[in-house]
Order: structure tokens, then C-alpha cells, then sequence
């Protein structure tokens, strides 16, 4: 079998930033994939469950709030590895044209304080596993990136 495309990319040498990880064709529709690389692979401890979790939670309902980009936002979620999230967005995208977006939304989590949306019993298999204050640290951490990030945390090293 033949590598996937996110098997491809050299984990050495990749850094946390935003990155274009694959562009799909479905007829004359494109999905692109978002890379929301968090921690520096293989060099940071990864992100635990329970803040994955919360951040999967509260990125998902901003995300299918956000009245520019709800109508094209097609999932978000986390990457086996926790060292980030995958967001797929309807449309034929770079990472400067999303940087806003996600910035926003990073935010949104760093700042973050309440009930979790969707953490009960009745709306999700696994309610209890979740940690709002590491949550917001790593939403803070990563719009803090984003901020003051430069072109070449925005495509993949070579």
C-alpha cells in the first residue's frame, strides 16, 4: 500500500504552526485539510485526552457558529498522535486565508470559562473525560503562535 499523504510529511523537522496538509477534488468541489500542528512532534509531550477533548468540543461549536465560515466548516478534530487537529473546510484554501479564523477560535478556547457545550451524558460518549483549564492553556498557547507566526509555520518543511 502506498504511504497516506500525512505519513509523507517529515516529523523531525516539522515545527507547531498552520499547515495545508491535503487538498481533495470531488468533481468541481475541493475540501481542504488543515494541519493544526499544537507541540513539536516527537520532542513535546503531546496533548492529554481530556484537554483534546475540551478543545474538540469547543472548536467544533465555534467553528459551526462563526457566521462566515459555519456553511463550510465539515469537520474538526483531533490527530491520533495529539499533537494537534485537522480542520476540513469546504473550498480551496491556504493557511493565510484561514489564520484569522483559527486565531479567532484559539481564543475563543484560551478564554474560554462555563459548562463545556455537549459535555453531558445525553450529548456525548464520553462526558467526563474533560480539562477546561489545560484546555485554555493550550488555547493560548497556540493563538499566541498564530499572532506572531511567520510564512514558514504555514507549509510544510521541505
Amino acid at each position: 500500500m502506498e504511504k497516506i499523504t500525512s505519513f509523507t510529511i517529515d516529523h523531525i523537522k516539522l515545527q507547531p504552526g498552520l499547515y495545508v496538509s491535503r487538498k481533495d477534488h470531488l468533481g468541481e468541489s475541493t475540501v481542504t485539510t488543515f494541519d493544526l500542528r499544537l507541540t513539536n512532534p516527537n520532542e513535546e509531550p503531546v496533548m492529554n485526552t481530556a484537554e483534546v477533548h475540551t478543545m474538540e468540543h469547543l472548536a467544533a461549536t465555534y467553528l459551526r457558529n462563526e457566521p462566515q465560515w459555519k456553511e463550510r466548516v465539515l469537520y474538526f478534530g483531533p490527530m491520533g498522535c495529539r499533537t494537534g487537529f485537522y480542520m476540513l473546510l469546504a473550498g480551496d484554501y491556504e493557511s493565510r486565508d484561514v489564520r484569522q479564523l483559527v486565531w479567532d477560535c484559539f481564543r475563543y478556547i484560551a478564554e474560554y470559562s462555563g459548562e463545556i457545550p455537549g459535555a453531558s451524558a445525553k450529548d456525548c460518549g464520553n462526558y467526563l473525560d474533560m480539562n477546561l483549564p489545560m484546555a485554555n492553556y493550550w488555547g493560548r498557547r497556540y493563538a499566541a503562535l498564530l499572532e506572531n507566526m511567520d510564512e514558514s509555520r504555514m507549509h510544510y518543511p521541505e
